[in-house]
């Protein structure tokens, strides 16, 4: 009869952990989500910047082996992620091409200019950049006109400074629950054993030998439940990159990389932190009448 209740309360305890680890797991899952998120919209926001378009106008009549001179030249820009050159010719070919007829034979000449299509980089797609970039090129002989929308730039920084600051509010809440949920469960874990805390005071135990194992078996759940939240992160971005490719590249290897150890390291110093909490507090119980309730 004593071995078959031993049996169950040992099975009771192994459920109580697994519950514990799941629940650690759940909040780590949605703080990885919401970090990946955060990295992600870096990425985005990044990627839209830089594929805004500044067409450099080149004057008529110039030679092309001096275009691309300047060209080398602003390749070599700290602002400039790529630049293209279009030739009369070639920007003939794609404005037929958009308005489906030969306007070059329609006129009898071709009317455009060379340009420099210009990408910049996405720290420097900003007002105050864009404007002490355009002042550099028009000082150059050859430009005639730098042509883009301000007013596309300064929607793009807006936008993304506003989902910047809804998305660290977010993460900002969803770090609170996670904190309070995951001190709230190994709370619970360790009322459980309070009893069991004040009989080893009462034989002369140490607080710090009471309290070693309990930090420890939290630690160990807190490394357990960042490593399930860690995997099924890592499958959930593996089966998106099935279906959107190359969600994942050498670049953002490093940002994962990063948010993985952060949630490994939340998970450790949370549980580390809410065992010594939790456990102190019925070291200092006094009144044993108090574990009652």
């Amino acid at each position: 009869m004593q071995k078959e209740e031993n049996k169950i309360e040992r099975k009771r305890i192994r459920g109580a952990h697994v519950t514990t680890v799941l629940s650690i797991a759940t909040v780590l899952f949605l703080l990885c989500i919401q970090g990946l998120m955060l990295g992600y919209a870096g990425k985005v926001s990044d990627y839209v910047k830089e594929n805004i378009g500044f067409t450099l106008m080149i004057k008529e009549y110039t030679r092309e082996s001096d275009i691309m001179d300047m060209k080398e030249i602003i390749d070599r820009s700290p602002y400039v992620k790529s630049s293209r050159y279009i030739s009369k010719e070639e920007a003939a070919k794609e404005l037929q091409e958009d308005l489906g007829q030969d306007f070059v034979e329609f006129l009898g000449y071709n009317p455009l200019l060379p340009s420099i299509e210009i990408h910049l980089k996405a720290d420097y797609t900003n007002q105050d950049s864009v404007a002490k970039f355009e002042e550099q090129l028009t000082r150059y002989h050859l430009v005639k006109e730098m042509y883009y929308q301000p007013d596309l730039i300064r929607l793009v920084n807006d936008n993304v400074a506003r989902i910047s600051l809804w998305l660290s509010i977010a993460s900002l809440f969803i770090l609170v629950v996670a904190i309070y949920l995951i001190s709230n469960t190994l709370r619970l874990l360790i009322y459980s054993k309070r009893f069991t805390i004040n009989t080893m005071q009462l034989v002369g135990a140490t607080p710090r030998f009471i309290r070693k194992p309990f930090i420890c078996k939290s630690m160990i759940q807190g490394i357990l439940g960042a490593l399930i939240a860690i995997l099924c992160a890592g499958l959930g971005l593996l089966y998106l990159n099935g279906k959107v490719p190359e969600i994942i590249n050498k670049q953002d290897l490093g940002m994962i990389l990063c948010v993985f150890a952060a949630v490994l390291l939340v998970g450790i110093l949370f549980t580390l932190v809410s065992a010594w909490v939790s456990v102190n507090k019925y070291l200092k119980m006094r009144n044993s009448e108090r574990l009652y309730y």
